[in-house]
Protein backbone atom coordinates (compact mmCIF):
# COMPACT_ATOMS: atom_id res chain seq x y z
CA UNK A 1 0.00 0.00 0.00
CA UNK A 2 1.01 3.67 -0.62
CA UNK A 3 1.83 5.75 2.19
CA UNK A 4 1.12 8.97 2.16
CA UNK A 5 2.31 12.71 4.29
CA UNK A 6 1.00 15.33 4.94
CA UNK A 7 3.87 17.59 4.01
CA UNK A 8 2.74 21.40 6.99
CA UNK A 9 3.29 24.80 6.08
CA UNK A 10 3.05 28.12 7.82
CA UNK A 11 0.19 30.55 6.05
CA UNK A 12 1.73 33.22 7.52
CA UNK A 13 3.82 35.89 5.19
CA UNK A 14 4.65 38.46 7.78
CA UNK A 15 6.76 37.84 11.00
CA UNK A 16 6.71 41.58 11.82
CA UNK A 17 4.88 44.30 10.25
CA UNK A 18 6.14 44.77 6.73
CA UNK A 19 8.82 42.29 6.60
CA UNK A 20 7.75 39.10 4.32
CA UNK A 21 8.61 36.00 5.17
CA UNK A 22 6.15 32.64 4.95
CA UNK A 23 7.75 29.10 4.51
CA UNK A 24 11.19 28.42 3.47
CA UNK A 25 11.15 27.10 0.19
CA UNK A 26 13.99 24.45 0.61
CA UNK A 27 12.33 22.91 3.55
CA UNK A 28 9.49 22.10 1.40
CA UNK A 29 11.21 20.86 -1.68
CA UNK A 30 13.60 18.96 -0.36
CA UNK A 31 11.02 16.52 1.79
CA UNK A 32 8.87 16.66 -1.24
CA UNK A 33 11.17 15.67 -3.78
CA UNK A 34 12.60 12.97 -1.21
CA UNK A 35 9.43 11.41 -0.24
CA UNK A 36 7.93 11.34 -3.95
CA UNK A 37 11.22 9.70 -5.21
CA UNK A 38 10.35 7.01 -2.56
CA UNK A 39 7.19 6.38 -3.84
CA UNK A 40 5.47 8.30 -1.09
CA UNK A 41 1.91 10.30 -1.87
CA UNK A 42 2.53 14.13 -0.25
CA UNK A 43 -0.04 16.23 -0.07
CA UNK A 44 0.85 19.74 0.83
CA UNK A 45 -1.17 21.45 3.90
CA UNK A 46 -1.19 24.73 5.07
CA UNK A 47 -2.97 26.20 8.29
CA UNK A 48 -5.68 28.03 6.47
CA UNK A 49 -5.13 26.53 3.68
CA UNK A 50 -4.65 27.66 -0.39
CA UNK A 51 -1.64 29.68 -1.28
CA UNK A 52 1.13 29.10 1.08
CA UNK A 53 3.72 32.05 1.04
CA UNK A 54 7.37 31.38 0.06
CA UNK A 55 10.07 34.33 1.61
CA UNK A 56 11.63 36.15 -0.97
CA UNK A 57 15.02 35.32 0.69
CA UNK A 58 14.70 31.88 0.38
CA UNK A 59 14.77 32.08 -3.60
CA UNK A 60 17.74 34.56 -3.29
CA UNK A 61 21.52 33.06 -3.94
CA UNK A 62 22.71 30.45 -2.13
CA UNK A 63 19.52 29.52 -0.52
CA UNK A 64 17.77 28.89 -3.93
CA UNK A 65 19.10 25.45 -4.74
CA UNK A 66 18.79 23.15 -7.26
CA UNK A 67 15.56 21.28 -5.61
CA UNK A 68 14.25 25.06 -5.27
CA UNK A 69 14.25 25.75 -8.80
CA UNK A 70 13.04 21.81 -9.91
CA UNK A 71 9.83 22.86 -7.59
CA UNK A 72 9.68 26.53 -9.41
CA UNK A 73 9.83 25.01 -12.57
CA UNK A 74 7.25 22.01 -11.53
CA UNK A 75 3.40 23.05 -12.50
CA UNK A 76 2.46 20.06 -10.28
CA UNK A 77 4.01 21.27 -7.63
CA UNK A 78 3.31 24.62 -7.87
CA UNK A 79 -0.34 24.23 -8.14
CA UNK A 80 -0.06 22.08 -4.70
CA UNK A 81 1.41 25.11 -3.33
CA UNK A 82 -1.08 27.05 -4.38
CA UNK A 83 -3.86 25.24 -3.37
CA UNK A 84 -2.88 23.33 -0.23
CA UNK A 85 -5.14 21.48 2.13
CA UNK A 86 -6.54 23.27 4.97
CA UNK A 87 -5.49 21.72 8.47
CA UNK A 88 -8.81 21.40 9.50
CA UNK A 89 -10.23 19.75 6.78
CA UNK A 90 -7.54 17.18 7.31
CA UNK A 91 -7.61 14.25 9.80
CA UNK A 92 -3.81 12.66 11.27
CA UNK A 93 -5.77 9.17 10.74
CA UNK A 94 -5.37 9.73 6.97
CA UNK A 95 -1.52 10.39 6.79
CA UNK A 96 1.25 7.53 7.54
CA UNK A 97 3.42 10.39 8.83
CA UNK A 98 3.88 14.66 8.86
CA UNK A 99 6.33 16.95 8.15
CA UNK A 100 6.23 20.03 9.54
CA UNK A 101 8.73 22.59 7.44
CA UNK A 102 9.83 26.01 8.48
CA UNK A 103 10.15 29.21 7.96
CA UNK A 104 9.77 32.26 10.41
CA UNK A 105 6.16 32.36 8.94
CA UNK A 106 5.33 29.20 11.55
CA UNK A 107 6.63 31.76 14.30
CA UNK A 108 3.25 33.71 14.62
CA UNK A 109 0.90 30.27 12.99
CA UNK A 110 2.54 26.85 14.47
CA UNK A 111 3.25 28.46 17.74
CA UNK A 112 0.65 27.76 20.13
CA UNK A 113 -1.65 26.66 17.36
CA UNK A 114 -3.75 23.87 19.33
CA UNK A 115 -5.18 22.36 16.24
CA UNK A 116 -1.71 22.02 14.77
CA UNK A 117 -0.60 20.76 18.28
CA UNK A 118 -3.20 18.14 18.19
CA UNK A 119 -2.70 16.81 15.19
CA UNK A 120 0.95 16.13 15.68
CA UNK A 121 0.24 14.57 18.84
CA UNK A 122 -2.02 12.13 17.39
CA UNK A 123 0.45 11.14 15.14
CA UNK A 124 3.38 11.11 17.29
CA UNK A 125 1.09 8.45 19.80
CA UNK A 126 0.23 6.42 17.12
CA UNK A 127 3.88 5.38 16.46
CA UNK A 128 3.57 7.58 13.27
CA UNK A 129 7.05 9.39 12.05
CA UNK A 130 6.72 13.44 12.58
CA UNK A 131 9.47 15.28 11.45
CA UNK A 132 10.02 18.95 11.31
CA UNK A 133 12.94 21.25 10.56
CA UNK A 134 14.98 24.47 11.07
CA UNK A 135 11.54 26.51 12.16
CA UNK A 136 9.13 23.76 12.12
CA UNK A 137 9.95 22.77 15.59
CA UNK A 138 8.24 25.71 17.43
CA UNK A 139 5.04 23.63 16.75
CA UNK A 140 6.44 21.17 18.30
CA UNK A 141 6.40 22.87 21.65
CA UNK A 142 2.23 22.44 21.61
CA UNK A 143 2.78 19.00 21.17
CA UNK A 144 2.47 16.24 24.17
CA UNK A 145 2.66 12.84 24.79
CA UNK A 146 -0.06 10.39 25.55
CA UNK A 147 0.85 10.75 29.12
CA UNK A 148 0.21 14.66 29.37
CA UNK A 149 3.75 15.41 29.29
CA UNK A 150 5.61 17.85 26.53
CA UNK A 151 6.09 15.96 23.79
CA UNK A 152 10.08 17.02 23.37
CA UNK A 153 10.76 15.69 27.30
CA UNK A 154 13.35 13.06 27.25
CA UNK A 155 13.73 12.95 23.50
CA UNK A 156 16.93 14.12 21.35
CA UNK A 157 15.78 17.62 19.52
CA UNK A 158 17.37 20.26 17.73
CA UNK A 159 15.67 23.11 15.82
CA UNK A 160 17.08 26.50 14.69
CA UNK A 161 19.63 27.77 17.27
CA UNK A 162 19.72 30.48 19.74
CA UNK A 163 23.01 31.80 17.99
CA UNK A 164 21.24 31.07 14.49
CA UNK A 165 18.62 33.30 15.17
CA UNK A 166 20.80 35.72 17.01
CA UNK A 167 22.77 35.71 13.08
CA UNK A 168 20.23 36.98 11.38
CA UNK A 169 18.51 39.95 13.86
CA UNK A 170 15.69 38.10 15.08
CA UNK A 171 15.64 37.37 18.71
CA UNK A 172 13.54 39.67 20.00
CA UNK A 173 11.02 39.35 16.85
CA UNK A 174 10.21 35.18 17.73
CA UNK A 175 7.46 34.26 20.31
CA UNK A 176 10.40 31.80 22.03
CA UNK A 177 13.58 30.87 21.21
CA UNK A 178 13.60 27.02 19.61
CA UNK A 179 16.38 26.23 21.57
CA UNK A 180 16.14 27.89 24.62
CA UNK A 181 12.16 26.69 25.11
CA UNK A 182 12.97 22.71 23.94
CA UNK A 183 15.45 22.84 26.82
CA UNK A 184 12.69 24.71 29.43
CA UNK A 185 10.41 21.80 28.46
CA UNK A 186 13.25 19.03 28.88
CA UNK A 187 14.30 18.27 25.47
CA UNK A 188 17.95 17.13 25.47
CA UNK A 189 18.71 19.57 22.69
CA UNK A 190 22.02 19.68 20.23
CA UNK A 191 23.01 22.13 18.10
CA UNK A 192 25.74 21.78 15.20
CA UNK A 193 27.93 24.83 14.01
CA UNK A 194 25.59 27.61 12.99
CA UNK A 195 23.79 26.81 9.14
CA UNK A 196 25.73 23.52 9.07
CA UNK A 197 23.67 20.29 8.34
CA UNK A 198 22.09 18.65 12.04
CA UNK A 199 19.44 15.84 12.02
CA UNK A 200 18.31 14.55 15.03
CA UNK A 201 16.36 11.12 15.40
CA UNK A 202 14.76 9.51 18.56
CA UNK A 203 12.48 7.39 17.88
CA UNK A 204 9.51 8.48 15.52
CA UNK A 205 10.67 11.45 15.75
CA UNK A 206 12.93 13.44 13.47
CA UNK A 207 14.16 17.23 14.17
CA UNK A 208 16.45 19.55 11.46
CA UNK A 209 18.66 22.66 12.81
CA UNK A 210 18.25 24.62 9.48
CA UNK A 211 17.86 25.07 6.07
CA UNK A 212 20.82 22.76 5.71
CA UNK A 213 19.44 20.16 7.52
CA UNK A 214 16.58 19.72 5.15
CA UNK A 215 18.30 16.87 3.08
CA UNK A 216 19.30 14.86 6.19
CA UNK A 217 16.27 15.34 7.95
CA UNK A 218 13.69 14.17 5.17
CA UNK A 219 16.02 11.53 4.29
CA UNK A 220 16.03 10.38 8.18
CA UNK A 221 12.20 10.92 7.69
CA UNK A 222 11.42 9.21 4.81
CA UNK A 223 13.62 5.71 6.08
CA UNK A 224 11.31 5.77 9.41
CA UNK A 225 8.43 5.43 7.38
CA UNK A 226 10.09 3.07 5.01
Amino acid sequence: MTKSIALICTSCDELVPGAKTGAWLEEVAEPYYIARSAGITVTIVSIKGGAVPIDPASESGDFFTPSCAKFKEDEEAMDALRNSAELGSVSADAFDGVYLAGGHGTCVDFYKNAALGAFVSAMYAAGKPVAADCHGPIALLGCTKPNGEPLVKGLKVTGFSDSEEAAVGLTDKVPELIETAMKAQGGLYTATADWTPNAVVDGNLVTGQNPASSTACANAFVELLA
